[in-house]
């Protein structure tokens, strides 16, 4: 025994007195569906831990009069009625630290990889106040997803809340994980929350964080489908703890839920289960709340305090293209912005298939690097002009000579946004080709030649020397060259 263990200990007894020791003992009064009934803790608040007799744990989730309403973290077989239950004196929380990159954990920081216990040096409450406004500070630093349409049309900022929305099947979460592959080399701490989904998904993402050597730098919190209620509700919360350490040890995050209309159902069967009064669409009234204290934790601090951000990426379902049903409504007007998805895009070829219309940033233009900005200027509007005179053009209507240039333009920049999945692209090239198509380098080619030239500009990019920074009339001249376009006399 070491020196130091000795003295503890010797001044533990020193100052030991025996005294008669109070606590309260509970005992389950009825178990099933990941919930228990306890009666016989007065005491019991909200968000207390319960250890029961068996091994099992629960979290206070609801009280009545003489009954406390607790939420199964940990269950065994052995656990029914009669089984003591007593309150924990720490609140829930969970390891946090570097050692988590690369792991892939539990909602409770479990590992689930086979690796052994993450030696982390921190600790963190699940449930936490988001950041004070004092704290705060503007985003004003872009974060590059890899994707031609967000990055230059629909921009996101470090500490933004970007909702991605759509359909199932339509490419959310290659949309999350294009982003999350972009960070490599950028110094962003990625943080994957997989909640509710099939072992076949989850391992489908696994492998492809791992492909693309994506897995070095993002944690993983998993509380698949068969997981327990309890487990898929805290999922977020433990990805988002995981998210703030490192924002506020001053670095830049990134957190993916994916995806919060299932956390939504499961927050509404445990509140039906706990006999809560059901509102609109059977969810229970507190769900806005929910949503919104997760969320208000992701921002971009402020210099005094560290500096660090953590952008979140909540990604929800819709039912046939309907954005104003009530979760989706909800996570819009919490978030900074939205990514909508569209069924009809997505079967006419155009991938990732974007509604650029219905998609929005409020926040991202601010962020935006000086020279992306200025090259994508009117670009967004004039491609949805574009998208209403081609309508009229289904009719036979004749056009104007400066109409139909519009439209030659328009099914060109169409063809430049098209973009396969996982492949994000370097800013570097968003802005090459942002520059012929709007010197107009491309007007003269071909809709089907585009993708071509845009490889071979794609080769050039990668191998000049060029940065942002440069001046305009440089990355033209370059631009120039590589497409083999002379220069204006």
């Amino acid at each position: 025994m070491s020196d130091d263990l000795l003295e503890r200990r010797d001044e533990w007894l020193k100052s030991y007195r025996p005294r008669l020791r109070i606590g309260e003992q509970g005992q389950v009064i009825s178990v099933g569906d990941g919930i228990a009934w306890v009666a016989g803790l007065p005491t019991a608040a909200m968000d207390d831990l319960l250890d029961f007799d068996d091994g099992s744990r629960g979290l206070v989730f609801d009280l009545t009069g003489d009954l406390v309403g607790a939420i199964l973290l940990q269950e065994t077989a052995d656990l029914t009625a009669g089984t003591a239950a007593r309150l924990r004196d720490k609140p829930l929380g969970i390891a946090v630290g570097d050692a988590l990159l690369g792991r892939i954990i539990d909602p409770l920081g479990n590992p689930l990889d086979r690796r052994g216990i993450p030696e982390c040096n921190g600790w963190r409450r699940l449930e936490a106040a988001s950041p004070a406004i004092v704290e705060r500070d503007f985003v004003d630093a872009p974060l590059y997803t890899g994707s031609k349409v967000l990055d230059t049309l629909i921009p996101i900022g470090r500490g933004q809340r970007q909702l991605l929305v759509g359909d199932e099947g339509l490419g959310r979460s290659s949309l999350a994980l294009d982003t999350v592959i972009n960070q490599r080399g950028d110094s962003v701490q990625c943080v994957y929350v997989l909640i509710g989904q099939k072992r076949t998904a989850v391992v489908n993402t696994i492998e492809i964080l791992r492909d693309y050597g994506a897995l070095e730098y993002t944690t993983l919190v998993v509380a698949e489908a068969s997981a327990l209620p309890g487990l898929q509700h805290l999922a977020p919360f433990a990805g988002c703890s995981i998210a703030e350490y490192w924002m506020r040890k001053g670095m830049h995050t990134l957190v993916v839920y994916d995806d919060l209309s299932t956390h939504a159902k499961n927050y509404r069967q445990l509140s039906l289960l706990l006999r809560r009064p059901p509102g609109r669409e059977a969810y229970p009234g507190d769900i806005f709340s929910v949503h919104a204290r997760l969320l208000e934790r992701a921002t971009c601090l402020n210099p005094e305090n560290g500096g660090g951000s953590m952008t979140a990426l909540p990604i929800i379902e819709t039912q046939q293209g309907e954005i104003a049903a009530y979760i989706p409504t909800n996570l819009i007007s919490i978030t900074d912005g939205q990514v909508y998805l569209d069924r009809e895009l997505f079967a006419g070829g155009f991938r990732p298939a974007i509604d650029i219309g219905k998609s929005v940033s409020r926040i991202g233009g601010r962020a935006q690097h000086p020279a992306i900005k200025r090259e994508a200027g009117r670009m967004k509007l004039d491609y949805l002009q574009f998208l209403e005179l081609e309508m009229f053009t289904r009719f036979g209507a004749k056009l104007e000579a400066s109409m139909e240039k519009a439209i030659r333009r328009g099914r060109i920049l169409r063809e430049i946004l098209k973009q396969e999945r996982l492949s994000p692209l370097p800013i570097e090239f968003q802005l090459a080709w942002m520059l012929a198509f709007n010197a107009g380098l491309l007007d003269a080619v071909h809709p089907d030649k585009v993708r071509t030239l845009l490889d071979k500009l794609q080769r050039e990019v990668a191998a000049c020397e060029l940065t942002l920074d440069d001046k305009r009339d440089r990355w033209l001249g370059r631009v120039r060259g590589w497409l083999g376009v002379k220069e204006p006399v």
